[in-house]
């Protein structure tokens, strides 16, 4: 029998009193400061739209049980094997072909394992399992940044204050300028250039930004000391096993083990990277005015996920390679729930918007990621730019 234990919603609205992280102001051009009017609703309908969407998560959470453990639990097995298997082929193999193989295999798992399983996991999507191992306060995963500083700055900062112009931090990142509404600075000229690194790098950068999210939270100086040492050890330990240890079980081929760490690292990088940029910040993915947090009711918050977050089309191998992520407007709605019901949840959530007459962002994936990549690079030059302006002007013919 299941024992349903209630986790904190990280989904739930800001209480009234609640104060927000402190933004930083930018001239607005472009964010949304009244949802329910761009939305065109009124606030019965805001209202309406709220319990409807209550009604899926109640349902959602009621029906977990043998099935949906079952399925976490496969997916972790599935890794596991998958993993050691690719390390078996990369030291056992003496071909080239045999080395891709199981380098391609190995960055397989390594995004399996953090985009299904820690992604999910910190996020509390099985803590009603009761399970010390597959719970949001035990997972660690296999990268350089730490689950406990990236469950602050996710899961609060992002997910609380989603698309928040001066508030959400994972707003370009900090390093790159993805809305009209944050100011154009000389740096930003060199963002295109940023985007590769950070795609190749991009456990450095998450673990970077998680790490100073939950320094500046802090206020004495032993307790951010005490951060960067838990920033620290973490390194120690994710380059101990992944550049050290593993090759060094491979004896005389620990050149050939190295290499294939190397490269399925980056991969896993990449990836993780695309499908993140494709849920927040292609057409259709909205900005906010730190206005809307003014007595902002749950049905407002609700419509800022639907709003701000958008999905790509998946089949079921896709999905599973995405950690669910392809369903990124049902995750920000639904952060708490598995991301094995997503699809299911989708339909419900698409035939509110039709119903409520909300856009519903969706597209294939290259098409979500080449509209990013638009973005990134169109808003690396200042907004007066001539090119730029005609081109917009061109657009609105």
């Amino acid at each position: 029998m299941r024992v349903a234990v209630r986790t904190p919603v990280i989904g739930d609205a800001p209480a009234a009193g609640v104060t927000p992280p402190p933004a930083r102001r930018t001239e607005d051009a472009m964010a949304i400061a009244d949802i329910a009017e761009y939305a065109h609703l009124s606030s019965d309908d805001v209202e309406r739209l709220a319990i409807d969407l209550d009604l899926i998560r109640r349902d959602v959470e009621k029906s977990l049980g043998a099935d949906d453990a079952a399925y976490i639990k496969r997916a972790i097995a599935f890794q596991r094997v998958l993993d050691v298997a690719a390390r078996v082929v990369i030291a056992g193999s003496r071909s080239r072909g045999g080395w891709w193989a199981g380098t391609l295999a190995l960055a397989y798992a390594k995004s399996v394992e953090n985009m299904e399983l820690a992604h999910n996991i910190s996020h509390g999507q099985w803590d009603w399992m009761n399970d010390p191992e597959i719970h949001s306060t035990t997972w660690e995963w296999d990268q350089v940044g730490s689950s406990a500083q990236w469950r602050y700055s996710h899961n609060y900062r992002h997910h609380v204050f989603s698309n928040i112009v001066g508030v959400d931090d994972d707003l370009g990142f900090g390093v790159m300028r993805v809305t009209r509404d944050q100011a154009w600075e000389r740096q930003h000229l060199f963002q295109p250039l940023r985007n590769v690194l950070l795609a190749a790098g991009f456990e450095w950068g998450i673990g970077l930004h998680d790490f100073y999210s939950e320094r500046d939270r802090v206020e004495s100086p032993e307790a951010k000391s005490e951060e960067r040492w838990v920033f620290i050890r973490k390194i120690a330990r994710q380059m101990g096993k992944d550049y050290v240890l593993v090759p060094a079980l491979s004896g005389r081929r620990w050149r050939r083990t190295l290499g294939a760490n190397v490269t399925a690292n980056v991969l896993r990088n990449v990836w993780t990277n695309v499908v993140i940029l494709c849920g927040h910040f292609p057409d259709g993915a909205h900005k906010f005015d730190e206005a809307v947090l003014e007595n902002e009711t749950r049905g407002e918050w609700y419509l800022r996920q639907m709003l701000g977050a958008a999905n790509f089309t998946a089949g079921r191998a896709l999905a599973f390679s995405t950690g669910g992520l392809c369903y990124q407007i049902e995750h920000h709605l639904f952060p708490e729930l598995p991301s094995n019901r997503h699809h299911e949840i989708s339909l419900r959530v698409r035939a509110l918007c039709e119903e409520y007459g909300l856009p519903y962002a969706t597209a294939s994936l290259p098409r979500q990621y080449f509209s990013t990549l638009s973005t990134i690079h169109r808003l690396a030059v200042p907004d007066d730019f001539r090119p730029i302006k005609r081109l917009r002007e061109r657009l609105r013919v």
